[in-house]
């Protein structure tokens, strides 16, 4: 194995990491409230770090979704390049391909997905889709929304104006990304892939939503590392006790173990190697070890951390919903287990 990155990983990390410094700051994410920033994502499709994507594969991805999180900028970048990119450019149709991948580059097309599988979706007997998911994140974003459905079948359903059968309404998660809930009576939908797709996409979304993860949770501990090197009390640092020092440590360790783990998943999918166990495998850091660190990043802020108005609090948020989105930790072990003891 081999995580160093290429060049072209290297130069994309790079700027995206510029981008989400220059526009995703505290004054401007106070101002987005829940929803998200259209300039920033403006800025994003501009510089080809959505196209980009389809070529620097999965690592890449997690690379790019490292940035965010540290600065928990709010776009539906993550979504839209698991559920739209990748998606399409690994299971849809030549034309599924030629129709979509372009304005999914350019952001005028934007997924997400209704993700894991939905048991109350079900296709229709004269076609379309019927049911209800209670939460999809950035839905409120979206143009399209990738379902799986209880039969872990793909479908790409079309939203906005004049699409019928589909409703949405507005939620809040404790991470403002800009969700809602997706109700469809005999929706139009067009199938992507095979039976095998739904494996691949949902593995795909751990791994690159514990990339995301390990962003948020090093921007956490960045920021309580500053706080506590200039905060003193008693006439020294904070960062000069050891139980500070202990705290940190620990807090490191467990965001350097998911970024290897995603790091290790993203590899094998980008090399054709069989990849789902260790997707579960980071899915399971980025929720156990993922909500120690963002804990640890307010509990070093002292009683700043409590600040709901504080940057720090936004990542105790991400952290939080990260944890929970797509399997909490005891969930994605059992699925472990049960792939290790069949052999798979």
């Amino acid at each position: 194995m081999d995580f160093t990155p290429t060049e072209a990983q290297a130069e994309a990390r790079d700027l995206a990491a510029r981008i989400f410094a220059d526009l995703a700051t505290h004054e401007r994410l106070r101002a987005a409230g829940t929803g998200s920033d259209p300039q920033l994502w403006k800025a994003l499709t501009a510089a080809g770090l959505v196209a980009a994507v389809e070529e620097l594969g999965l690592l890449g991805l997690v690379l790019l979704l490292e940035e965010q999180g540290r600065t928990t900028a709010q776009v539906p970048y993550a979504a839209s390049c698991v559920y739209g990119q990748l998606a399409v450019a690994a299971h849809g149709t030549v034309e599924q391909r030629e129709r979509l991948l372009p304005g999914i580059a350019d952001g005028s097309v934007v997924v997400t997905g209704a993700f894991p599988a939905q048991a109350g979706l079900r296709p229709c007997a004269h076609g379309g889709l019927s049911g209800t998911v209670p939460v999809v994140p950035w839905l409120r974003d979206a143009t399209h929304v990738l379902v799986a459905d209880a039969g872990r079948l793909l479908w790409l359903v079309p939203l906005g104006e004049g699409t019928g059968g589909t409703g949405v309404e507005e939620i809040e998660l404790t991470a403002p990304w800009s969700a809602g809930r997706l109700t469809l009576h005999e929706a139009p939908a067009e199938p992507l892939g095979a039976v095998d797709a739904y494996t691949d996409v949902l593995a795909t979304a751990r791994t690159a939503f514990a990339g995301l993860q390990a962003g948020v949770c090093a921007g956490s501990l960045a920021r309580a590392v500053a706080h506590t090197t200039t905060r003193e009390q008693f006439g020294r640092p904070l960062a000069t006790r050891q139980a500070v020092q202990l705290r940190a440590a620990d807090a490191h360790m467990d965001t350097e173990a998911i970024r290897v783990t995603a790091y290790e998943a993203a590899w094998r999918r980008d090399a054709g190697l069989p990849y789902v166990t260790h997707a579960l495998t980071a899915a399971w850091w980025a929720s156990e070890a993922g909500q120690r660190v963002v804990h640890s990043g307010q509990h070093l802020h002292g009683g700043a951390g409590a600040d709901v108005d504080h940057p720090v609090h936004r990542h105790f948020l991400w952290g939080r919903q990260l944890d929970a989105y797509l399997g909490s930790g005891g969930e994605v072990l059992q699925e472990l287990g049960e792939l290790i003891a069949r052999g798979d």
